[in-house]
């Protein structure tokens, strides 16, 4: 099959996110990236997009102008990836989606609630297909947890413990003027209400709901900007209370030295309990109660076939972030594919964020954020 002819919107020269996008688009062959608004900058997004191959008539200078060309063209994109700031994710998905273009957008969803209600709307109402990259739920090993869940492995689940903790605002960086990252992700103009809380904790959240199939009923939050002049929180401690009974804690931290990207899950049922941590991605802990520990390794004994139908090499090979990620991104080329031939959705197409976990996640981030001000008070999100 040819390769899915897509699009970026953002992730020019310098931007992290968007090579990792790249990445994830190219590793099955799936895409073929062809157009590109890659930066608010003309000279730089020209730059860009010559440093890509791209073809300067379809190397665009705004993604308004992109959208209405592409959508024109005969051989124009089919999707289309949104690897900007938080800020500017409702205007260019919403331009896409009313001109048929699939769009895979990174996280989270907007900046605010009323850039997310907009885009909602849209999304329901379109006849394209829209995904949000939370990457950690690619991961085999998070496949594989959610199915011990799923099969009822651990039971009635009791306890839902998860945290995602880094150093590297440990410092105030984005006064410094040249980082952008801390710059953009620091701002609330560009990130939205939440800091740590936008930027990881709505992968935290997503992670111990996507893997747990429980729903947030009510949390308490404690949201701290420890660095002096920043305006957005770097650490937050959260209570949560689940629909069905369970319930749980999630830490986010940006200011917690020693700590690179510590994203780990944690779940306790009356039958067993489960781990998992990111930076041992292919590891997996099963603890039936009143038995030993058990190890489940990717592609290993114990894996199931939902962590097999998500790996690519053998047992013993490491797979991680860049593969993760790729499995969001061969997973919408599927749905995507399904889509365009009048077929329904492949069944794992209900694995893939959309719409509904964006909404979540907004929901999460507002909630500890209306709870902090209240001195943590419990909020329904």
């Amino acid at each position: 099959m040819k390769p899915i002819r897509l699009g970026m919107v953002g992730g020019g020269q310098g931007a992290f996110i968007g090579e990792v996008h790249r990445f994830a688009s190219r590793l099955d062959g799936q895409y073929q990236l062809v157009a590109g608004a890659l930066s608010s900058s003309p000279e730089k997004a020209a730059a860009s997009g010559a440093a890509l191959g791209l073809d300067p008539a379809r190397s665009y200078t705004s993604w308004a102008e992109m959208a209405k060309a592409e959508a024109a063209r005969d051989e124009g994109i089919e999707a289309v990836a949104i690897v900007t700031p938080n800020h500017v994710h409702a205007g260019p998905a919403m331009a896409f989606l009313e001109a048929g273009i699939h769009v895979i957008c990174d996280k989270p969803l907007t900046a605010t609630m009323a850039q997310a209600e907009a885009l909602e709307q849209v999304v329901r109402r379109s006849t394209a297909l829209f995904f949000l990259t939370h990457n950690y739920t690619g991961y085999p090993m998070v496949r594989q947890a959610r199915q011990l869940v799923e099969d009822g492995a651990l039971g009635k689940l009791r306890l839902v413990q998860v945290e995602y903790v880094q150093d590297w605002l440990t410092d105030p960086v984005e006064q410094a003027g040249d980082n952008k990252q801390a710059e953009w992700r620091t701002d609330p103009e560009r990130s939205g209400a939440g800091g740590s809380t936008g930027d990881i904790g709505t992968h935290a959240h997503n992670l111990a709901c996507f893997v747990s199939g429980l729903t947030v009923s009510k949390l308490a939050a404690d949201l701290d900007a420890f660095v002096p002049g920043r305006a957005l929180d770097d650490n937050a401690h959260v209570l949560m209370r689940f629909e069905g009974g369970a319930k749980g804690m999630l830490w986010c931290s940006q200011v917690a030295p020693g700590n690179e990207n510590g994203l780990k899950l944690r779940i306790f049922g009356d039958k067993g309990g489960l781990e998992w941590a990111q930076e041992d991605p292919n590891r997996l802990w099963f603890t039936p109660h009143g038995e030993p520990k058990r190890l489940i390794t990717r592609n290993g004994a114990g894996s199931g076939p939902g962590s097999q139908a998500v790996s690519r090499i053998p047992a013993g090979h490491p797979e991680g972030y860049l593969e993760g990620f790729a499995n969001i991104y061969t997973g919408a080329a599927e749905a995507i594919r399904a889509h365009q031939a009048g077929q329904p959705l492949p069944e794992g197409a209900a694995l893939l964020p959309g719409i509904d976990a964006g909404m979540a996640g907004m929901r999460f981030v507002a909630a500890c954020v209306e709870s902090s001000k209240r001195d943590a008070a419990w909020v329904t999100p």
